[in-house]
C-alpha cells in the first residue's frame, strides 16, 4: 500500500503546480508543502499529514490538498478521518479519481461495503483503465456477498491486468463463493430435482466413486430422459470403468444436440486405435464449434501418460508435421494430451463473439443449439441479456457453458436467477459456470504465486475434500509457516484433524486460532463440534453459541448439534427444537434417531414414528451408497494390483 501512496502522491502532486505554486505566495503555505512532501519521501506518513492538516487550514479550498491529506491519513490507517478528508475533496472537485477511489477503498476497510459501492462505481466511470477501481469494487461488493458482481468486478481487473495475482485470486474467491452459494441453494431447495441429481452425480465422478455417480445419473435419466447429456455423462462414467460397448450405447442413446455424445464417440475411436476415424470427428467438431472442442478437450483423456493418449498425441504430431489439421485444432488437443491447461484467458475474459455470424433471434439459437454451434447460439442471444426471456437467458447459459464462454454462461444465470429465484436450472448453470471460472482463476494464481500460503491452502482444500488427510495436513502446515499469524491454515489443519478421528491436535489447533480470531464464527462452530464429539457437553455449547453467525449452510449443522447438547444436559424441549432445525443436515438418519428417541421418552408416538420412518429412509439409502461405496473402492484396488 504504501508504493501505491506513493505513486498516486507524484500524479497529485504533478497536477495542481499552478495552484500551490502561482496562486499562493504565503510562505508558510509553502514551508508546509516542502515539510509535507519531505516527510512523503521519507515514507513519515504521520508527519505528512500533520503538515497537510496545517496547510488546508490556509488554503481549504483546494481539492488535491485535501486528497493529498487523505492519503497520508490512510497510509497511517486513520480511516475515519480519510473518509473525511477525501469528502472534503470531491465537494470541490468531484471528479477526482483519488478520492473517489479512496472513498471506497476506505468504506471497504471499516465495513462499510454499501457505502464503498458508489463511489468505486464513479472512479472506474472516471478512469477505466486503473485495475485498481474494479479490483476495489469487487472487494466492497465481496463483503456484501454479492458474489456475481464482485466476480464481474475481478474479471474487469484481470481483464485490465493479467499478472496481478491478487486479483486473480479474488476473483476465484468470489466465483467460489456464488458455487458454495447456489449450490447449497440448489440441494436445499431442489433436491429432488433432476438438476441437484445430475450436479450430485457429477460431483461424485469427480471424486472417482463412478459406481454411485452411475446409481444418480440414472436417477437422473429415469425422472427426464431427454435431461441436456445425460446419456453422454452416463456414458463418460462407463468409459472411466473401461466399459467401452456400455458408453457407446449411451453416447448412440443421446439426444439431439449434445456435441459430448460426439466427443465421447471420438474417445471411443482413441481407444480403440483408430486414430485416424477419432481425428476425422474431432476435425467435423472443430468445424462445428471451436470453442467446444478447445473447452472440453480434457475429456478425451483420463491420463495423459497412458499408452493410448501417447499413441494419438504421435499421431497427432504426424499429422501436423504433414500440414494436414489446423494449427489451432493441434495446439488445442495437444495441451490435452500433454496434460497441459488451455489458455486461462479463453475462459475468463469478457465474451468475444464478434468473430461469430449474429443472427440475433431465438430461433436461430435454438437451431445452433441443435446442430452443436455453441458459439453461434450464444452469439444469437448475447447481443440482448436484459431483454431476452427466461426461456431464452437459459439457452444462453447452456450454450455459453458448452463454448467455453464462462463469464457470459454465469452472467446469464444471475439475471436468471434474479428474475426467477427458484429456477433450479439458473442455479445448476451458474454453479457449473462459476465451478470452471474458480478453477481457472486459481490456476492462473498458482502459475503466479506458485510458492505462497494461498497456494498450500488451496491445495490443503483439495486434498481434505477428497479425504487425503495427511497430504491436506501436509499443504495447511506448508502454509502455516508461511503464515504463522493466519487463522484460515490453523482452520484447515484443524478441520483435517478433526475428519481424520485426531480430536486432541484438532481441539489444540482450533483453540489456537481463536486466539488470533475469538468471534469467528467458523472457528467457534468446529471448536464447538470436537467437543461434541468428545462429549464435553458444557464447553461445547459455549462454543456454538458463538457460531450462530455462521454461513447460512453451515447452520442445520450447527443447530443438530446443539440438540445434542441440550439433550444429553436435561433439556428436553430445547433439544426437539434445535433438532428440528438440523433435520436439513441429516444425510445418515442419527438427526432423526436423536428426535425419534426423545419423542418416544416424552410420550409422543405418533412424531416418533414419523421420525423412525425418515430415519429408516436415509439409513437404507446411506446402505445403497455404502455397498456401491465399497464397489468403486474394490475396483480401484483391483487396478492397483500390478
Amino acid at each position: 500500500m504504501k508504493s501505491l501512496v506513493k505513486l498516486l502522491l507524484l500524479f497529485l502532486l504533478a497536477m495542481p503546480a499552478s495552484g500551490f505554486g502561482q496562486q499562493e505566495q504565503n510562505s508558510e503555505f509553502s514551508a508546509l508543502l516542502t515539510a509535507a512532501q519531505q516527510a512523503q519521501a521519507r515514507q513519515e506518513f504521520a508527519a505528512a499529514a500533520d503538515d497537510y492538516k496545517k496547510a488546508v487550514k490556509l488554503r481549504s479550498d483546494m481539492p488535491e490538498l485535501w486528497a493529498n491529506l487523505g492519503l497520508m491519513q490512510n497510509a497511517t490507517r486513520s480511516y475515519n478521518e480519510a473518509i473525511e478528508s477525501f469528502r472534503r475533496a470531491i465537494v470541490l472537485k468531484p471528479a477526482l479519481y483519488v478520492p473517489n477511489l479512496f472513498l471506497g477503498i476506505d468504506y471497504t476497510h471499516i465495513n462499510q461495503g454499501r457505502e464503498a459501492i458508489p463511489f468505486l462505481v464513479k472512479a472506474e466511470a472516471i478512469n477505466p483503465h486503473d485495475p485498481l477501481a474494479p479490483l476495489s469494487l469487487g472487494r466492497a461488493y465481496l463483503s456484501m456477498k454479492n458474489f456475481a458482481a464482485a466476480r464481474s468486478a475481478f474479471q474487469r481487473a484481470v481483464g485490465l491486468d493479467g499478472k496481478n495475482s491478487s486479483a486473480w485470486f479474488a476473483f476465484g474467491v468470489a466465483a467460489l463463493n456464488e458455487v458454495e452459494t447456489d449450490g447449497w441453494k440448489l440441494s436445499a431447495e431442489g433436491a429432488n430435482s433432476t438438476w441437484a441429481k445430475a450436479l450430485f452425480a457429477e460431483s461424485l465422478q469427480e471424486e472417482s466413486r463412478f459406481k454411485e455417480a452411475d446409481s444418480s445419473e440414472e436417477e437422473v435419466l429415469a425422472a427426464d430422459p431427454h435431461f441436456p447429456c445425460a446419456h453422454s455423462s452416463l456414458g463418460f462414467l462407463y468409459i472411466a470403468q473401461e466399459q467401452s460397448a456400455a458408453a457407446l450405447r449411451e453416447f448412440n442413446g443421446e439426444s439431439e444436440g449434445c456435441a459430448l455424445a460426439d466427443l465421447g464417440r471420438a474417445r471411443l475411436h482413441i481407444e480403440a486405435g483408430d486414430d485416424a476415424d477419432a481425428l476425422a470427428a474431432l476435425r467435423v467438431l472443430w468445424e462445428r464449434d471451436e470453442g467446444f472442442v478447445r473447452s472440453h478437450a480434457s475429456l478425451l483423456t483420463d491420463n495423459p501418460a497412458s499408452e493410448r493418449s501417447i499413441a494419438f498425441l504421435m499421431f497427432l504430431d504426424q499429422q501436423n508435421r504433414a500440414g494436414t489439421v489446423d494449427g489451432d485444432l493441434y495446439e488445442s488437443l495437444s495441451a490435452a494430451f500433454r496434460g497441459a491447461s488451455q489458455p486461462i484467458d479463453k475462459f475468463t475474459s469478457s465474451p468475444n463473439l464478434k468473430s461469430v455470424e449474429f443472427h440475433g433471434s431465438a430461433q436461430a439459437a435454438e437451431a445452433d443449439n441443435r446442430n452443436g454451434r455453441y458459439g453461434r447460439c450464444a452469439a444469437d442471444l448475447a447481443g440482448g441479456l436484459a431483454r431476452e426471456s427466461n426461456h431464452e437467458l437459459l439457452l444462453l447459459a447452456s450454450c455459453a457453458f458448452m463454448t467455453g464462454e464462462y463469464n457470459l454462461s454465469a452472467t446469464a444465470s444471475d439475471l436468471l436467477g434474479t428474475r426467477s429465484p427458484q429456477d433450479m436450472a439458473a442455479l445448476y448453470w451458474s454453479v457449473e459456470a462459476n465451478e470452471k471460472l474458480a478453477f481457472v482463476a486459481f490456476g492462473r494464481f498458482e502459475q503466479l504465486e506458485p510458492d505462497s500460503e494461498k497456494t498450500h491452502l488451496l491445495l490443503g482444500d483439495m486434498y481434505r475434500q477428497r479425504k487425503r488427510f495427511q497430504q491436506a495436513e501436509a499443504e495447511y502446515k506448508t502454509a502455516l509457516t508461511l503464515a504463522p499469524q493466519d487463522t484460515a491454515p490453523l482452520f484447515g489443519l484443524a478441520s483435517a484433524y478433526s475428519q481424520d478421528s485426531k480430536t486432541d491436535e484438532a481441539l489444540s489447533t482450533a483453540k489456537t486460532a481463536l486466539g488470533m480470531g475469538a468471534n469467528d464464527p467458523d472457528l467457534n462452530l468446529l471448536v464447538g463440534e470436537i467437543l461434541v464429539s468428545r462429549h464435553e457437553w458444557a464447553e461445547a455449547e459455549e462454543y456454538l453459541k458463538h457460531g450462530l453467525s455462521a454461513k447460512p449452510q453451515m447452520l442445520p449443522h450447527l443447530h443438530a448439534l446443539l440438540g445434542e447438547v441440550y439433550e444429553n444436559t436435561g433439556r428436553t424441549q430445547e433439544a426437539i427444537k434445535e433438532l428440528q432445525m438440523g433435520v436439513a443436515s441429516d444425510d445418515d438418519g442419527t438427526v432423526n434417531y436423536q428426535l425419534a428417541r426423545i419423542y418416544t421418552s416424552i410420550g409422543n408416538k405418533a412424531a416418533a414414528q414419523v421420525a423412525f420412518q425418515r430415519m429408516k429412509v436415509l439409513q437404507q439409502k446411506r446402505r445403497e451408497r455404502a455397498v456401491i461405496a465399497v464397489q468403486d473402492s474394490s475396483d480401484a484396488m483391483q487396478n492397483d494390483i500390478p
